[in-house]
This record gives structure tokens, C-alpha cells and sequence, in this order.
């Protein structure tokens, strides 16, 4: 295979761990930045720097990505262990489905389009009836 399958491969790999991140600290800048250095550390240790570039990009995908989802899931009462456990598994699916051509990249582009569909959804905080008692 080519040099761009491997990058797409390495890039969905760097997505898996920052979907695996975001299981464990669902703020999406701490779960962004650690799939970012564990997937550059993936792309670098395993093949160049551009695979690690693309390990690094697919990190903050995932990260970005899958936080909205595991904070929103904490916030509406489940678990860690259970969330945990759904979002390994999930992330171990997405490590798999890396090694499909064309897959990695698709995973680094699909999750924060997903992320972005999750923040425009979310309600908007207000004041609400308490701004009419002030009559």
C-alpha cells in the first residue's frame, strides 16, 4: 500500500485516542490534546513525520470530537464506569476502522462535524421566568 493509506491509518488511529481520551476527561481540550501527542507519538515512532502529523490531527479530531458526547452523557446522570467502558469500546471500533482505506481520514473529518452538530443543539442558557418577576 501507499504512503496515503498509512497516513489515513495513522490519522484514525490518533482519532481512536482521542475518542479513548475523551472516555477519560470529558473536557474536549484536555481529551484533544492528549490523543494530539498520542497520536504524533503513533505516526512517529511507527513510520515519518508526516504520519505523525497526521496522528496528531486525528488526535484533536477525536478529542474535539467525542467530548460533547461523553460530558453530555455525564451531565444526564451515566455512569463513568459504564461510559468508560461504551467509550472503549467505541474507541477500540474506531482503531479497527482505521485500517479501512479511506476510513481514517473520514473519521478525522466526521467526529468534529459531529461535535459541532452536538454544540449547535444544546440549549441556551436564560434567565427565564425570573426576568418577568422583576415587575
Amino acid at each position: 500500500m501507499g504512503g496515503w493509506y498509512w497516513i489515513g491509518v495513522v490519522a484514525g488511529l490518533g482519532a481512536a485516542a482521542g475518542i479513548f481520551a475523551a472516555g477519560l476527561v470529558p473536557r474536549w481540550i484536555v481529551a484533544a490534546a492528549a490523543g494530539a501527542v498520542v497520536g504524533a507519538a503513533i505516526g512517529f515512532a511507527a513510520f515519518h513525520w508526516d504520519d505523525g502529523v497526521a496522528g496528531a490531527i486525528g488526535g484533536l479530531a477525536g478529542g474535539f470530537g467525542a467530548a460533547p458526547v461523553t460530558a453530555g452523557s455525564l451531565r444526564r446522570g451515566g455512569t463513568r464506569g459504564g461510559l468508560a467502558a461504551l467509550i472503549g469500546l467505541a474507541a477500540a471500533v474506531a482503531a479497527g476502522l482505521a485500517f479501512v482505506p479511506v476510513a481514517g481520514y473520514l473519521e478525522a473529518v466526521a467526529l468534529p462535524v459531529l461535535a459541532l452538530r452536538l454544540r449547535s443543539r444544546t440549549p441556551d442558557r436564560h434567565a427565564g421566568l425570573r426576568t418577568l418577576a422583576r415587575d
